[in-house]
Protein backbone atom coordinates (compact mmCIF):
# COMPACT_ATOMS: atom_id res chain seq x y z
CA UNK A 1 0.00 0.00 0.00
CA UNK A 2 1.59 3.69 -1.07
CA UNK A 3 1.81 5.82 1.89
CA UNK A 4 1.24 9.88 1.48
CA UNK A 5 2.87 12.44 3.70
CA UNK A 6 0.05 15.38 3.65
CA UNK A 7 0.94 18.88 4.52
CA UNK A 8 -2.14 20.84 5.43
CA UNK A 9 -2.47 24.95 4.29
CA UNK A 10 -1.07 27.73 6.63
CA UNK A 11 -2.87 26.93 10.07
CA UNK A 12 -5.05 24.02 8.74
CA UNK A 13 -5.02 20.77 9.76
CA UNK A 14 -6.46 17.02 8.26
CA UNK A 15 -9.73 18.65 8.07
CA UNK A 16 -8.62 19.78 4.52
CA UNK A 17 -8.24 16.11 3.31
CA UNK A 18 -11.64 14.84 4.33
CA UNK A 19 -13.55 15.66 0.84
CA UNK A 20 -10.49 14.10 -0.93
CA UNK A 21 -11.13 10.32 -1.86
CA UNK A 22 -7.60 8.82 -1.05
CA UNK A 23 -9.04 5.42 0.00
CA UNK A 24 -6.43 2.42 -0.82
CA UNK A 25 -3.19 5.05 0.56
CA UNK A 26 -2.10 4.89 4.06
CA UNK A 27 -2.10 8.27 4.83
CA UNK A 28 0.07 10.40 7.31
CA UNK A 29 -0.81 14.17 8.48
CA UNK A 30 2.35 16.00 8.89
CA UNK A 31 1.81 18.41 12.00
CA UNK A 32 2.44 21.89 12.23
CA UNK A 33 5.05 22.14 14.95
CA UNK A 34 5.46 25.67 16.80
CA UNK A 35 8.44 27.60 14.99
CA UNK A 36 11.67 28.42 16.70
CA UNK A 37 12.88 32.20 17.48
CA UNK A 38 13.89 33.85 14.09
CA UNK A 39 13.60 30.08 12.38
CA UNK A 40 14.05 30.08 8.83
CA UNK A 41 11.74 27.97 6.84
CA UNK A 42 14.76 25.38 5.90
CA UNK A 43 15.00 25.10 9.31
CA UNK A 44 11.27 24.03 9.79
CA UNK A 45 11.07 22.04 7.10
CA UNK A 46 13.87 19.77 8.43
CA UNK A 47 12.70 19.47 11.93
CA UNK A 48 9.29 18.33 9.94
CA UNK A 49 11.21 15.79 8.77
CA UNK A 50 11.58 14.16 11.88
CA UNK A 51 8.00 12.75 10.93
CA UNK A 52 8.30 10.94 7.70
CA UNK A 53 8.77 7.28 8.24
CA UNK A 54 9.34 6.14 4.54
CA UNK A 55 12.06 5.66 2.36
CA UNK A 56 11.53 8.53 -0.89
CA UNK A 57 8.37 9.29 0.37
CA UNK A 58 5.50 11.00 -1.49
CA UNK A 59 4.50 14.59 -0.06
CA UNK A 60 0.74 15.99 -0.64
CA UNK A 61 0.92 19.68 0.00
CA UNK A 62 -2.05 22.32 -0.10
CA UNK A 63 -1.09 26.12 -0.39
CA UNK A 64 1.67 26.94 2.48
CA UNK A 65 1.87 23.15 2.44
CA UNK A 66 3.32 22.42 -0.81
CA UNK A 67 5.95 24.74 -0.30
CA UNK A 68 6.93 23.84 2.55
CA UNK A 69 6.88 19.95 0.66
CA UNK A 70 9.18 21.83 -1.86
CA UNK A 71 11.52 22.90 1.08
CA UNK A 72 11.30 19.52 2.35
CA UNK A 73 12.41 17.86 -1.40
CA UNK A 74 14.80 19.75 -1.48
CA UNK A 75 16.64 18.50 1.98
CA UNK A 76 15.92 14.45 0.74
CA UNK A 77 15.32 12.20 -1.75
CA UNK A 78 11.31 12.12 -2.53
CA UNK A 79 9.30 9.68 -5.09
CA UNK A 80 6.43 12.58 -6.27
CA UNK A 81 5.78 16.07 -4.97
CA UNK A 82 2.16 17.10 -5.51
CA UNK A 83 0.96 20.66 -4.68
CA UNK A 84 -2.33 22.09 -4.64
CA UNK A 85 -3.20 25.85 -4.90
CA UNK A 86 0.42 26.33 -4.06
CA UNK A 87 3.66 27.22 -5.71
CA UNK A 88 6.75 25.67 -7.11
CA UNK A 89 9.33 28.73 -6.92
CA UNK A 90 9.02 32.41 -6.14
CA UNK A 91 7.80 33.13 -9.64
CA UNK A 92 4.46 31.51 -8.98
CA UNK A 93 4.23 33.84 -5.93
CA UNK A 94 1.61 37.09 -7.01
CA UNK A 95 3.93 40.36 -7.31
CA UNK A 96 2.18 42.05 -4.67
CA UNK A 97 4.12 39.84 -1.80
CA UNK A 98 7.29 40.65 -3.60
CA UNK A 99 6.18 44.41 -3.13
CA UNK A 100 5.43 43.68 0.67
CA UNK A 101 8.61 42.12 1.23
CA UNK A 102 10.93 44.84 -0.61
CA UNK A 103 8.76 47.53 2.05
CA UNK A 104 8.59 44.90 4.47
CA UNK A 105 4.81 45.82 5.13
CA UNK A 106 3.42 42.55 6.47
CA UNK A 107 6.00 43.02 9.55
CA UNK A 108 3.65 46.01 10.98
CA UNK A 109 0.26 45.11 9.64
CA UNK A 110 -2.08 43.30 11.84
CA UNK A 111 -1.66 39.96 10.29
CA UNK A 112 -3.99 37.85 12.78
CA UNK A 113 -6.70 40.36 11.37
CA UNK A 114 -8.26 38.12 8.47
CA UNK A 115 -9.40 35.57 11.19
CA UNK A 116 -11.86 37.76 12.35
CA UNK A 117 -12.97 38.97 8.57
CA UNK A 118 -14.37 36.48 7.87
CA UNK A 119 -16.46 37.52 4.66
CA UNK A 120 -13.05 38.61 3.34
CA UNK A 121 -11.63 35.71 3.95
CA UNK A 122 -14.38 33.91 2.10
CA UNK A 123 -13.97 35.64 -1.10
CA UNK A 124 -10.31 35.38 -0.71
CA UNK A 125 -10.57 31.80 -0.59
CA UNK A 126 -13.62 31.31 -3.40
CA UNK A 127 -15.84 29.52 -0.34
CA UNK A 128 -20.19 30.28 -1.22
CA UNK A 129 -21.40 27.08 -0.06
CA UNK A 130 -22.57 27.57 3.73
CA UNK A 131 -20.83 24.32 4.53
CA UNK A 132 -17.43 25.68 2.99
CA UNK A 133 -18.03 28.81 4.72
CA UNK A 134 -18.61 26.85 8.15
CA UNK A 135 -15.54 24.61 7.37
CA UNK A 136 -13.39 27.56 6.36
CA UNK A 137 -14.48 29.79 9.79
CA UNK A 138 -13.80 26.87 12.20
CA UNK A 139 -10.08 26.25 10.35
CA UNK A 140 -9.67 30.36 10.89
CA UNK A 141 -11.00 30.24 14.62
CA UNK A 142 -8.47 27.47 15.18
CA UNK A 143 -5.74 28.87 13.57
CA UNK A 144 -2.56 29.73 16.03
CA UNK A 145 -1.67 33.09 15.56
CA UNK A 146 1.88 33.02 16.24
CA UNK A 147 1.82 30.54 13.68
CA UNK A 148 0.51 32.18 11.03
CA UNK A 149 2.43 35.51 11.52
CA UNK A 150 5.54 33.25 11.39
CA UNK A 151 4.47 31.35 8.27
CA UNK A 152 2.68 34.68 6.21
CA UNK A 153 6.70 36.53 6.62
CA UNK A 154 7.76 33.26 5.37
CA UNK A 155 5.73 33.09 2.33
CA UNK A 156 6.11 36.65 1.41
CA UNK A 157 9.98 36.54 1.93
CA UNK A 158 10.68 32.61 0.22
CA UNK A 159 12.93 33.05 -2.61
CA UNK A 160 12.72 29.36 -3.51
CA UNK A 161 14.09 29.03 -7.49
CA UNK A 162 15.30 25.63 -7.46
CA UNK A 163 12.77 23.35 -9.86
CA UNK A 164 12.33 20.51 -8.86
CA UNK A 165 12.18 17.20 -11.52
CA UNK A 166 9.12 15.14 -9.43
CA UNK A 167 6.52 18.15 -8.82
CA UNK A 168 2.96 17.87 -10.05
CA UNK A 169 1.47 21.36 -9.59
CA UNK A 170 -2.43 21.29 -9.71
CA UNK A 171 -4.20 24.87 -9.53
CA UNK A 172 -7.50 26.29 -9.73
CA UNK A 173 -8.19 29.45 -12.56
CA UNK A 174 -10.16 31.15 -9.82
CA UNK A 175 -7.88 31.47 -7.33
CA UNK A 176 -7.45 34.87 -5.35
CA UNK A 177 -4.98 34.00 -3.04
CA UNK A 178 -2.50 32.65 -5.52
CA UNK A 179 -3.61 33.81 -8.75
CA UNK A 180 -3.09 31.11 -11.64
CA UNK A 181 -0.17 31.30 -13.72
CA UNK A 182 1.03 27.60 -14.79
CA UNK A 183 0.25 24.25 -13.73
CA UNK A 184 0.31 20.76 -14.27
CA UNK A 185 -3.35 20.34 -13.58
CA UNK A 186 -5.87 23.16 -14.16
CA UNK A 187 -8.98 23.40 -12.53
CA UNK A 188 -11.72 25.37 -14.20
CA UNK A 189 -13.11 27.97 -11.96
CA UNK A 190 -11.69 26.52 -9.10
CA UNK A 191 -10.83 28.70 -6.22
CA UNK A 192 -8.16 28.39 -3.02
CA UNK A 193 -10.20 26.28 -1.18
CA UNK A 194 -11.14 23.69 -4.43
CA UNK A 195 -9.11 21.01 -2.11
CA UNK A 196 -13.12 21.27 -0.73
CA UNK A 197 -15.43 21.94 -3.28
CA UNK A 198 -13.71 20.31 -6.39
CA UNK A 199 -12.35 17.31 -5.09
CA UNK A 200 -13.69 14.99 -6.60
CA UNK A 201 -11.63 15.79 -9.90
CA UNK A 202 -8.28 16.74 -6.94
CA UNK A 203 -8.76 13.24 -6.54
CA UNK A 204 -8.97 11.76 -9.79
CA UNK A 205 -5.83 13.38 -10.82
CA UNK A 206 -3.78 12.56 -7.55
CA UNK A 207 -5.22 8.54 -8.41
CA UNK A 208 -3.95 8.96 -11.73
CA UNK A 209 -0.83 10.29 -10.81
CA UNK A 210 -0.02 7.96 -8.58
CA UNK A 211 -0.96 4.82 -10.51
CA UNK A 212 2.20 6.10 -12.56
CA UNK A 213 4.26 4.77 -9.27
CA UNK A 214 5.25 1.00 -8.81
Amino acid sequence: MKELFLLSGLGADERVFNYLDLSGYKLHFIKWIPPLKNESIQDYASRLLEQITSPKPILIGVSFGGMMAIEMGKQIATTKIILISSAQTRSDLPFTDGFMARLKLHRILPLSLPQKIHFLMFWLFGVTTDTDKKLLKAILDDTDTRFSNWAIDKIITWNNDVVLNNVIHIHGTADRMLPFKHANYTITNGGHFMIVNKATEISRIIKEELDFIS
